[in-house]
């Protein structure tokens, strides 16, 4: 209730300031101490987050919501073969989108930016809810995912553009306050619409939230540059980008699974990879206005940072996506309870975040928690991996802790040191790579963990001989409430089959994992910067790095 006051009070205030403000040519000199990045006052600052917050609970709710409602979804629509790509579909359209929208919003301004990227996203949830079969509801979400592209890296951006580094922390607070609403409420509200309603209002609710967000975000976004508009777009390195992204996400979908290894099929995406590849890296380096800026790969600790992200991303998604399967099939938990107890996971990502903001915003140190949060991810999903038919919910929920804590230390530092490294004229772009590369570890983990997921599971059954015969022919279309009505030594089957996927999932995750704590070993201390002080280059690091 407090963090609801707190949005209300904003968004009151901010009514009248923006109109007050808006009838001004320049934004008055703040007092001293009170500075943001481009002279905006604390109260200001705090005026233009009230929006935000609602635009980030937005995009939180609507991945907390889906998860429980998945296992339902695939069940109705189609079958399990499909189930990455629910996912993947979003997680690709957000990753190749990313850098547009940040682009976008360097060029045109990041109002009439973010607003639009608030409208697209709301189409196409309301599209997903009405979609009929699994080809739609694919699409739809890819539509979707258009559209969230550009509000996580909006609301970085903006954020980065008010605020220096080192006083970023003491705002995102008010950042944080609408959190636990997002990541205990969306899963419990996600399991409770499955089980009561319908799995379509888990896509249907965005649309009152969405309404308030674009009226709020239009409001309270006024005082944001407009941008100069005078650039165009790199068409060809958006398409190029598309190219050699989805190519990607479908070696990693097909690759082992529908086609082998050594396929034409899968041999020439390679091939399309590499060639697309080589001519996006050609074309960033002579076009004027690169839709994403190579120079900012200079930075070392932009580099490392963005590979700790792709990490990340890889390692959530994969908790994320695929946890409800195990807990619904195999533990028995209904669509609401398996929301309920994806709850450990995300309090100790919230707790460690709020903390870790804290501890940035007062002593400036953040090496440590980039390594100590890759441990704990590579540890948690270790556990997971050793999880068997018995394993129960209290222990499964002590391992999401663990996991839920490294994430916690991760999201947010790996943003922070990567906006540290750029240049205010890159801070669109360069946010926009970082989160692309988090969006990319995502889309791949998405996709290829649950291609070994599928097969896992499709060679359990097979293993298992005639008497799992029944029920690998209904496997792609199996539901919690099916599975019940099954007879238990069916049941049993179809649980170990499951484990043997999940199992054989984190354990792939894990290895990937293990390779974020070596990069965060060679990130290197470089002070956060003040409203005053420009970005350090990357030939600056060494010498920042060794006070």
């Amino acid at each position: 209730m407090l963090a609801d006051r707190q949005v209300s009070s904003l968004f009151m205030t901010g009514a009248h300031v923006m109109a007050e403000d808006s009838t001004k040519d320049a934004t008055p000199p703040p007092a001293a101490g009170q500075q943001g990045g481009l002279g905006f006052s604390h109260r200001q600052i705090l005026v233009t987050m009230s929006g935000l917050v609602i635009a980030m609970l937005l995009a939180m709710l609507d991945n907390m919501i889906v998860a429980p409602a998945l296992p339902t979804i695939v069940g109705e629509l189609g079958g399990l073969n499909h189930l990455a790509w629910v996912t993947t579909g979003y997680i690709l359209a957000s990753t190749v989108a990313t850098p547009i929208w940040g682009k976008l919003g360097d060029l045109y301004g990041r109002r009439i930016v973010f607003v639009a990227a608030v409208a697209l996203f709301l189409l196409g949830s309301a599209l997903c809810g009405m979609s009929q079969d699994m080809a739609q509801l694919i699409g739809f979400r890819a539509l979707q995912g258009l559209g969230a592209g550009g509000l996580m890296v909006g609301v970085l951006s903006i954020i980065g553009e008010m605020i220096p580094p080192r006083d970023r922390s003491k705002y995102q607070g008010v950042m944080m306050a609408v959190m636990p609403v997002a990541m205990i409420g969306g899963p419990l509200i996600g399991g409770f619409i499955t089980d009561n309603l319908s799995w379509r209002w888990a896509f249907y609710v965005n649309l009152p939230l969405g309404a308030v967000t674009l009226l709020v975000c239009w409001i309270t976004l006024a005082k944001l540059p407009r941008g100069t508009g005078k650039a165009v777009i790199d068409w060809w390195g958006t398409a190029l980008l598309t190219v050699w992204i989805t190519a990607l996400v479908l070696i990693t979908s097909w690759g082992g699974t529908q086609y082998d290894w050594s396929s034409p099929q899968i041999l020439g995406l390679a091939t399309l990879v590499i060639a697309a590849f080589a001519a996006f890296v050609i074309v960033q380096r002579r076009v004027a206005e690169p839709i994403m800026p190579l120079r900012v790969f200079k930075s070392r600790n932009f580099s490392l940072s963005g590979a700790v992200a792709f990490i990340s991303g890889f390692a959530m998604f994969g908790a994320m996506g695929f946890l409800p399967q195990f807990q619904q099939f195999v533990q028995g938990s209904s669509a609401t309870n398996s929301g309920l107890l994806l709850m450990p996971m995300m309090i100790a990502a919230m707790i460690v975040s709020l903390g870790g903001g804290a501890l940035i915003s007062r002593t400036g140190h953040y090496k440590s928690l980039p390594i100590i949060g890759s441990i704990l991810v590579t540890a948690g999903l270790a556990l997971f991996a050793t999880m068997d038919v018995g394993t129960s919910t209290t222990v499964s929920a002590i391992y999401m802790v663990v996991l839920g804590a490294g994430m916690g230390a991760l999201m947010q530092t790996s943003t922070l040191i990567a906006q540290n490294s750029l240049d205010l004229r890159d801070m669109g772009a360069g946010t926009g790579v970082s989160t692309f590369l988090r969006n990319m570890g995502s889309s791949l983990g998405v996709s290829l963990l649950g291609a070994v997921y599928t097969s896992q599971l499709a060679d359990s059954l097979t293993s298992a001989g005639p008497a799992a015969h029944s029920v690998a022919t209904t496997a792609t279309s199996m539901t919690p409430q099916t599975l019940r009505a099954l007879p238990e030594a069916a049941q049993h089957l179809f649980q170990q089959a499951v484990t043997d996927g999940i199992t054989a999932l984190f354990t792939w995750g894990t290895v990937v994992a293990a390779a974020g704590i070596i990069l965060s070993l060679f990130i290197r201390q470089v002070p956060l910067r003040s409203a005053a002080t420009p970005a350090a280059s990357p030939e600056a690091e060494p010498v920042a790095a060794g006070r």
